[in-house]
């Protein structure tokens, strides 16, 4: 089942505290990726499924998070943190700066030599 795309936005707008939040649809659902304030990496750090926000699972968010509860987003996935609390911006803002400090910066892409 995809996901509505109102909430989608909601979660991109509840996350923004945090950076630029950016929304890229994925097999029908949605990667979810902040660029840090100050920052020009794109950095992955959760998904939307089914409606449900799920951030990846580190072990630095542990502390923050009101319920722990790991779940896999969609069928044969890894497990996440599934977040049930959305409608508290502050939160959610502070998880996701908590994931990105934690994630280790993208490798640079290699330039194509041109033939």
């Amino acid at each position: 089942m995809a996901s509505n795309p109102d909430l989608v936005q909601y979660i991109a707008d509840q996350c923004s505290g945090a950076g630029e939040i950016v929304m890229r649809k994925m097999f029908g659902d949605y990667g979810v990726y902040c660029r840090p304030q100050g920052s020009d990496d794109l950095l992955f750090f959760g998904l939307v499924s089914d409606n449900g926000f799920y951030i990846k699972p580190l072990e630095e968010l542990r502390t923050l998070l009101r319920e722990v509860d790991l779940r896999p987003p969609y069928e044969g996935a890894k497990q996440y943190y599934y977040i049930a609390d959305l409608d508290d911006a502050d939160y959610l803002s502070a998880l996701v700066r908590a994931a990105c400090a934690a994630l280790p910066m993208p490798k640079p892409k290699a330039k194509r030599s041109k033939k």
